[in-house]
């Protein structure tokens, strides 16, 4: 707890606690026995001064009780007690109170000016005391030193009486400017550190979000193509087992080769997830569940990708050759095997691009026909590729279901948002929507802003 909550807990409370309390007794316990002190002082030096020049003692009692007793505030009001200490110089009472008030004020936040003046006058004070006093006194006892020996004795005496206070009242006042400095600086790093550290977390969570949904769609992208390319193939099987063998056959084949692949991607996939830096699944603090789970994701999406290590992507991370817009006729004829009506067209000069654009085009086209298998069973799809200056464009659109049987696909209505959040993150536009005729439209537009190498 710091000090300015203690004292705001010792204040709700009620009760004393804490060393700012108890210091603060100190202070007062200090400051009590100083006045005490300085009232003895100056009631004694009064009544002397009284006798001396034939007034009645009490006067001088008088006067310096209240003198004295001003030490009180000195705390308070600095520049108070110092001109109650030059006033009473004449009467020579008051060195305990000069000596204090000098050094409280030299010590204070008072401006430097105002106590360069006080501290002038009272040297003046008693200088001229000093040497009035001095001469008396040599006079009485029948000596006459030279006129040196009473300057450099009253010079002496007055700057030994102001000078100390003064000077050590300035140090003490510098330290204390420099701690608080030093403390005021270390609670605001300390609340900068706790800033940091709430914000840390706050990443900490958008990135684990952030992760979880990429791993999420990147799952989706490559196990719900095939998984619906099996249900539509098994769906064709049914229909020609008894009528047609050969081709029933042909399509068994295709199942078990694409739930063998749907099943080693899946496979790759859960196993980068369940594997750390060191071999051990262990509670680990926020920030390095996020990078742990932000590597994970960056080789899960490699592995599933390609299933290879190889060459770096456009944002460094490692990747494997694939997929890629290399890949679109393979993809493309995968779903003429299912039975689909597809075309594919290919406009422009055929050039590499950077890898995430390649793998987000290939991804778009794919979702898109698993939508157009799952929502248009029996449509004809056209598929257009156009190779731009600086970017790349797609559209996939097909038309109405000619009413075949709708193969039951499920939907999780997470394709289009997939695909949007893809190309967005490469700075593309993505616009999807129905067509006139009754089919539905898919179109992104891909900035090429990395190269292949």
């Amino acid at each position: 707890m710091t000090t300015t909550g203690a004292i705001a807990e010792a204040g709700a409370r009620g009760a004393p606690s804490g060393p700012w309390w108890w210091a603060r007794r100190r202070s007062m316990a200090l400051d009590v026995a100083l006045a005490l002190v300085s009232v003895l002082e100056c009631v004694l030096e009064g009544v002397q001064f009284a006798d001396e020049h034939g007034l009645p003692g009490a006067l001088g009692a008088v006067v310096g009780v209240p003198a004295g007793a001003s030490l009180l505030l000195r705390r308070r009001w600095p520049v108070a007690v110092v001109l109650v200490s030059i006033a009473i110089t004449p009467a020579e009472m008051g060195f305990l109170l000069s000596i204090v008030g000098l050094y409280t004020l030299a010590a204070s936040e008072v401006p430097r000016r105002i106590t360069a003046v006080l501290a002038g006058a009272s040297l003046a004070g008693t200088l001229i005391v000093t040497f009035v006093r001095f001469e008396q006194d040599m006079a009485q006892d029948g000596y006459q030193p030279g006129l040196w020996v009473v300057v450099a004795f009253t010079v002496a005496m007055a700057l030994g009486l102001t000078a100390p206070p003064v000077l050590l009242g300035l140090y003490v006042g510098a330290r204390r400017r420099l701690v608080d400095s030093l403390r005021e600086r270390a609670d605001g790093l300390e609340r900068e550190l706790s800033l940091l550290a709430d914000r840390a977390e706050e990443r900490a969570v958008w990135a684990r979000n952030e992760e979880r949904t990429r791993i999420a769609r990147e799952m989706h992208d490559v196990v719900a193509h095939r998984v619906s390319l099996m249900v539509v193939h098994a769906a064709a099987l049914q229909a020609v087992a008894l009528k047609d063998p050969e081709k029933a056959s042909k399509n068994a084949g295709l199942v078990g080769d694409m739930g063998r692949q749907a099943l080693t991607e899946l496979r790759e996939m859960l196993g980068v997830l369940r594997t750390s830096s060191d071999g051990v699944v262990a509670e680990k603090p926020a920030a390095a569940q996020t990078q742990r789970l932000a590597a994970v994701a960056a080789v899960a999406s490699a592995r599933v990708s390609a299933g290879a290590a190889g060459g770096h992507d456009d944002d460094g991370g490692p990747v494997g050759d694939g997929p890629c817009l290399d890949g679109l006729a393979d993809l493309v004829g995968q779903s003429r095997a299912a039975g689909m009506a597809v075309e594919l067209s290919v406009e422009g000069e055929e050039r590499a691009y950077g890898r995430r654009v390649e793998r987000t085009a290939y991804r778009v086209v794919q979702e898109a026909l698993t939508n157009v298998h799952k929502h248009a069973p029996g449509a004809k799809a056209q598929v257009r590729l156009a190779h731009r200056e600086g970017e790349v464009a797609l559209q996939v659109e097909n038309g109405p279901s000619d009413g075949c049987a709708d193969a039951g696909l499920p939907s999780g209505g997470n394709g289009l948002v997939g695909m949007r959040e893809r190309v967005s993150a490469l700075g593309g536009v993505f616009v999807s929507g129905p067509t006139e005729a009754g089919g539905f439209r898919v179109s992104a537009v891909i900035p090429d802003r990395v190269r292949a190498a």
